[in-house]
């Protein structure tokens, strides 16, 4: 079916999910996603990242098209694993491999689930903020997460004489994450929407530093960065990335302060009638620079993953609102220094649908 111009138009300024993420912020989102906001992810520190790679995706730069609150949420499931070089980083950072020992040999794996619920309420202002439009936000995440160590280190530590430990540890945890404040600016240009956001980490979830499983990460983070988001209602075409940064703050619990991390997240979609769209989404995280601090047992640790799979999104009515529902998977490759795998969501996004146009009261002449 041939898409109507006008109706997708509408349909797509009128479902924009507004609300930044993540790792993610997982630090979630993102929150793609190995969860970032959520200490499953595992990059820097031990591998827990707070950016949730793949939390932005299709019409990430359209502004929202009423003024007004709305609500984006998504349930998030991940499952990776990784080898035994973040097996041993994890050891360290929860203080069962001693970080004066002069040469461990690990033989182990991590394995690590997760299951959450994101929820991100928001508002955008009527009142233009630099010709754009201003969105505050508020998020965080409720679920659980799990996780699973084992496997053989072989320990020298002179001038005691060598020994083998077997390791098998099993951590799970149900809660609340932390706190994700949020803040974004949104233009429109014909077929061109820009963004520029900021939000960052309050670290209030649940976390232990000795616990193999966290909903928080421990410790602070501010990220920011830009979007585009290219919409031809004509053709029915869109593509959106947004790429940004984090600079994390050191965590006091553990003296370890991650390095500082690259993200992109990116979209592509066709319309197939005015309401449902397919198409590819992807994401690359990359850490650019060594982690530090006292509590840094395991060197520059840098890490590094890239994700991508299949999306559909359906729009539809509410009432006098306006719903989205998408379905995402991710599959991950070129993984380092982090588990890798897989992980799914499901999204839905409650916005203010576009105001009819107002018809002119005729004038009556007596």
């Amino acid at each position: 079916m041939k898409p109507n111009a006008g109706l997708i138009a509408s349909a797509f300024a009128r479902t924009v999910t507004n609300a930044i993420p993540s790792g993610v912020v997982c630090g979630a989102l993102t929150l793609a996603t190995v969860l970032s906001f959520t200490g499953i992810s595992l990059a820097d520190e031990g591998g827990v990242s707070f950016w949730l790679p793949g939390i932005y995706g299709s019409l990430a730069a359209v502004p929202q098209a009423a003024p007004g609150w709305s609500l984006f949420t998504f349930n998030y499931y991940t499952n990776v694993s990784a080898g035994a070089a973040v097996a041993a980083a994890r050891e360290v950072e929860i203080g069962l491999l001693p970080p004066t020992t002069a040469t461990a040999s690990v033989s182990a794996n991590l394995r690590a689930q997760a299951d959450f619920q994101w929820f991100n309420p928001s508002y955008a202002f009527a009142t233009p903020v630099l010709g754009g439009q201003l969105t505050l936000g508020m998020a965080t995440i409720v679920g659980w997460q799990s996780a699973n160590l084992s496997g053989i280190v072989n320990i020298t530590a002179p001038p005691l004489p060598p020994f083998i430990r077997t390791d098998s540890i099993n951590s799970s945890v149900t809660g609340f994450g932390d706190l994700y404040p949020q803040a974004t600016l949104r233009w429109n240009d014909g077929v061109n929407n820009f963004m520029i956001y900021g939000t960052g980490d309050i670290p209030v979830g649940a976390y232990e530093s000795t616990r193999l499983a966290n909903l928080g990460i421990g410790h602070g983070a501010a990220d920011g960065g830009a979007g585009y988001t290219y919409l031809n209602p004509a053709k029915g075409q869109e593509f959106s990335a947004v790429a940004g940064l984090t600079y994390n703050l050191e965590n006091l619990s553990t003296n370890y302060q991650n390095g500082v991390d690259f993200h992109l997240d990116w979209a592509a979609s066709q319309f197939l009638s005015k309401q449902v769209f397919i198409g590819p989404v992807g994401y690359v995280y990359d850490q650019l620079s060594c982690d530090s601090g006292s509590g840094d047992r395991v060197g520059c640790f840098e890490s590094r993953v890239i994700g991508i799979g299949p999306q559909i999104g359906y729009l539809f009515p509410v009432g006098k609102m306006q719903g989205y529902l998408n379905f995402k998977a991710y599959g991950e490759f070129d993984a380092a220094a982090r588990p890798s795998g897989w992980n799914a969501w499901i999204s839905f996004v409650l916005s203010p649908a576009a105001g009819a146009p107002t018809t002119p009261t005729p004038m009556v002449y007596k």
